[in-house]
């Protein structure tokens, strides 16, 4: 080959590799431009730059008209949320005084020399409104969780004292039904809002002690691993067919075989929301006439 075939074949690849490299710059470049515009999206602050007829500029203009649609909407969900937050307010305010008065009115009936049929007529209206009371505060609960008015608090801490004070508060009723409440454990400490938890925790206790038989027994114990923390309610009730299990943790779901029980089917629903508020979640384990067991799950991190 002669010297100018070699001098043909440097020129080549050198103008190749000129090639390349100005490719791989205008790609560096191009990338460090959407990013640069991407960054200020993410803090609000984008603005068109260029008006000529590329493509990078019909980027910038889509991309300023979807983040001021995304302003809008999001202006317009702050909105919706507001209204929620009112009506949530007003109906709690506005049912409070006449809920608190039927129940008063009620109660000094059931104290007045009455005939025995107009005495279960009263204590029929008192049972009501308990239940209209239960009802309003677990959907004014969920409804503040769902549409963020109300938000959950996590903290590190020890289950025990929340464990404690739920156990507690529901052993007159479980003695009462001639039901053994045990604390079997409670040693183990997780990231969760501690009033929140032990709403859910009491939710699962209120469906145990009611749907277990006299005689028979809830048990609450905890069990840590690595990175979740589990609660058990077990109970020696009816327990739960497998078909309804995904069920029961549906807003307003009662089993037809305990219709006739008091609830109205909002409980494990809200324990749910609680549970997965705060990173964790809740699993049914039953088996029918075996009883059930409620665990639910908090992250220790």
């Amino acid at each position: 080959m002669t010297a100018i075939g070699y001098i043909v074949i440097a020129a080549a690849v050198l103008a190749a590799a000129v090639v390349v490299i100005w490719d791989r710059w205008r790609t560096r470049r191009l990338l460090k431009r959407l990013d640069t515009m991407l960054e200020k999206a993410i803090t609000r602050g984008f603005t068109e730059e260029d008006y000529d007829e590329s493509l990078l500029s019909a980027v910038e203009s889509k991309l300023a008209r979807y983040l001021a649609s995304s302003t809008v909407s999001a202006r317009n969900l702050q909105a919706e949320k507001d209204k929620i937050k009112t009506l949530i307010a007003d109906v709690s305010h506005q049912t409070k005084t006449p809920l608190s008065n039927v129940l008063l009115y009620a109660q000094l009936l059931s104290e007045q020399p009455l005939p025995e049929e107009n005495r279960a007529c009263v204590m029929a209206l008192e049972g009501q409104a308990v239940k209209l009371q239960s009802l309003i505060e677990a959907l004014v609960k969920t409804s503040r969780l769902e549409s963020g008015v109300l938000a959950l608090h996590p903290q590190p801490a020890s289950l025990a004292p929340m464990l404690e004070e739920a156990v507690a508060q529901f052993a007159p009723k479980a003695a009462e039904k001639k039901i053994t409440l045990t604390l079997a454990s409670s040693e183990g400490d997780g990231v969760f809002d501690s009033k929140w938890t032990a709403e859910a925790v009491c939710n699962l206790l209120d469906n145990a002690v009611k749907y277990t038989p006299a005689g028979g027994t809830v048990t609450v114990q905890t069990h840590c691993y690595e990175l979740f923390c589990r609660i058990d309610v077990s109970d020696t009730g009816p327990g739960i067919p497998e078909e309804e299990q995904a069920k029961v943790f549906q807003r307003f779901y009662r089993s037809p075989a305990n219709h006739q029980a008091q609830g109205v089917g909002i409980g494990l629903y809200l324990a749910r929301q609680i549970a997965e508020g705060q990173g964790g979640y809740i699993k049914v384990f039953s088996k029918p006439g075996k009883g059930a067991k409620f665990s639910l799950y908090l992250p220790r991190s």
